[in-house]
């Protein structure tokens, strides 16, 4: 075999979320790109803030000397120090800059996290449903996923379930919130709570598990709600995120980790991230990438347009008889599938030119994913789509 024999199994699993957007492909060239209704892939189609086109052009008209060049293995200096200003703000604790390190995106930070604290055969607990690469990433660093599933009608965290799936294995538990694929938002009381059986379990036994929470979807958030800063409710936990979606720059791989300031082996821990994020390749994040988001740490895309992209899915698709948990923010909605079987049932839309992804590619059979962060008007195009669809499983349509 050409290739490892666990790469290529892995292969056949994989994400779900890219064979739907190559299908896409292949009906786009067949019916024309207006004809398909594609919401498989969270690759957003607005563009960045104006901020970030003047920063860029800035920089470009008057380059700094040596900006292309290697720097420290965390980051620039600067950048570190006005993400950490923005975390301590909305955390309402001092994060210094010391504990922020630059990253290729939020799945390169979530890397280097696990390399840094996982010994083989160690346990992350992953909260169903979840983004895939989840477990791909916990594998590349010899750990074992744990799937535990959140509460299946509201998909909130079940501290229970969490708490009984708990061994002395354990070494992390990985949250996302606001949640793809479900756009949830855990509240403070949940993480708290969370927080406190970590540290009880702690206290009485000296076992440390870190809460890593996965926050790419931070600043979209719908209705005037604010997603809850990790840091006050979980001593040992560490953030890790992204720029791509509040942003718009998914292309460009420029996140960050943070490491609590209240957790005692902070130190240590961002020792050993360094060192990671450097023997892992990554070496650092883009130099200009980091240059600009150092000056946009307070900008955002616009979110009352999905806000208005998601209030007309959930208003038109629960009036066609699906079943919905109403998103607080991100831009995904995790409705259930009207067939037993999800993949049945994406299958069955493409026939009507809709293109979804089941929830078996989140750990979820039974669910399928509806990714909103496209043209409205293709939305709306895809209405009549969705009816015919609705009414051929059975629903209202």
């Amino acid at each position: 075999m050409a290739i490892a024999m666990k790469i290529a199994s892995q292969i056949s699993k994989s994400s779900w979320i890219r064979k739907m957007f190559e299908e896409g492909e292949r009906l786009r060239q067949e019916f024309g790109a207006e004809n398909v209704y594609d919401f498989t892939l969270g690759n957003p189609n607005v563009e960045p803030p104006e901020a970030f086109s003047r920063e860029l052009l800035e920089l470009a008209q008057k380059p700094l000397p040596g900006m292309h060049r290697y720097m420290n293995n965390a980051g620039y200096a600067e950048t570190r120090a006005a993400v950490a200003e923005k975390i301590s703000r909305d955390a309402g604790l001092a994060v210094p800059a010391e504990n922020i390190i630059m990253t290729c995106g939020a799945g390169g930070a979530l890397n280097v996290v696990l390399k840094t604290i996982l010994n083989p055969g160690e346990e992350v607990i992953i909260l169903a449903p979840f983004f895939v690469e989840y477990k791909f990433y916990i594998d590349n660093h010899g750990g074992v996923p744990v799937e535990v599933w959140t509460n299946r009608d509201t998909f909130q965290l079940d501290i229970d379930a969490i708490e009984k799936a708990i061994t002395t294995k354990t070494r992390a538990i990985i949250t996302c919130s606001p949640n793809n694929p479900t756009g949830v938002i855990y509240p403070a009381e949940s993480l708290k709570r969370l927080g406190d059986v970590l540290k009880k379990i702690h206290d009485r036994t000296g076992h440390l598990i870190y809460v890593i929470s996965d926050e790419p979807y931070a600043r979209i958030a719908y209705d005037g709600q604010q997603v809850p800063n990790i840091f006050p409710l979980v001593e040992s936990s560490i953030i890790v995120t992204s720029h791509s979606k509040d942003l718009a720059l998914p292309g460009e791989r420029i996140g960050y980790l943070a490491a609590n300031p209240r957790m005692a082996t902070a130190g240590q821990f961002m020792e050993g991230a360094v060192f990671s994020n450097r023997v892992l390749g990554f070496v650092n994040a883009p130099a200009l990438m980091q240059r600009l988001v150092a000056k946009l740490q307070d900008e955002s895309v616009d979110i009352a347009a999905y806000q208005a992209k998601r209030d007309l899915l959930v208003g038109e698709l629960s009036g066609m008889g699906f079943k919905i948990v109403k998103p607080d923010g991100a831009f995904y909605l995790f409705p259930t599938s009207p067939l037993a079987d999800d993949v049945e049932f994406v299958k069955l839309a493409q026939k009507h030119h809709i293109l979804l992804v089941p929830g078996a590619g989140f750990g979820a059979p039974g669910f399928f994913r509806i990714a909103y962060c496209f043209d409205i008007k293709m939305i709306e195009r895809s209405l009549p789509a969705w009816r015919l669809l609705a009414k051929e499983v059975g629903l209202k349509g």
